[in-house]
């Protein structure tokens, strides 16, 4: 897509606004901010449905009402953000994908069904069209599993921080896994595929999810 002169494009995938039930807002801030300052354009996008549950951030307690994906997705993308389904793999240079436990089961049934679960038909389209492209995607904290789950069998090279319940998932999927800590990411030249763990490491320092998701992005931005 990108032609000399003209700034490098990014498509951001979001899911909602909260780390329980949505995308993770510091991780998706972590994400934009890291964009803009290589002086990349960014384009948010989100699924226009509704998120699979409401968890109250405070307590951790389910509530009973329905949120809208696109809807929670624009507090973070400051309304800027378009539905998934419009995502077109040839007008971006670069895929990227916050983390947040909605990524697991707004964007993919992981969370409730692991290796045996599915990803949302347009995003994994988009995942398969940036792959086939040979442009490179960043997925961050459990969002590998997005990518992992949209291209089983192609032996990836991805971290989910430790070793755990999620990287046995993954590698079930025909992937190796790579355990980082919250300040590094996880390079695979060959499939272009970046990965960081930032909170996939519970305790994990402010500072550190945003320099793993730093390197992350710089690594992404410069295989594109």
């Amino acid at each position: 897509m990108n032609t000399a002169g003209t700034a490098k494009k990014a498509a951001v995938i979001l899911c909602g606004s909260g780390f329980k039930d949505g995308s993770e807002i510091r991780e998706s801030v972590a994400t934009l901010w890291a964009l803009s300052s290589l002086g990349i354009e960014s384009q948010c996008f989100a699924p226009d449905a509704d998120q699979a549950d409401v968890i109250n951030c405070l307590s951790g307690e389910p509530m009973n009402e329905k949120r809208n994906m696109l809807v929670e997705s624009a507090r973070i993308a400051r309304g800027k953000v378009l539905p998934l389904h419009k995502l077109i793999a040839a007008d971006f240079d670069m895929l990227l994908l916050p983390g947040g436990f909605g990524a697991a089961k707004n964007l993919c049934t992981f969370a409730t069904e692991g290796a045996g679960g599915t990803v949302i038909p347009d995003l994994r389209r988009a995942i398969e069209s940036f792959f086939n492209a040979r442009k490179p995607i960043g997925a961050i904290c459990i969002a590998p599993v997005l990518v992992a789950m949209s291209l089983p069998g192609k032996n990836l090279d991805l971290t989910l921080g430790p070793r755990g319940s999620g990287t046995h998932e993954v590698e079930k999927l025909g992937h190796r896994t790579t355990v980082r800590r919250p300040d590094e990411c996880n390079v695979d030249i060959p499939n272009r595929i970046v990965t960081a763990p930032a909170y996939m490491h519970g305790d994990a320092k402010l500072r550190e999810v945003f320099e793993g998701i730093r390197k992350a992005v710089e690594e992404t931005v410069r295989l594109a």
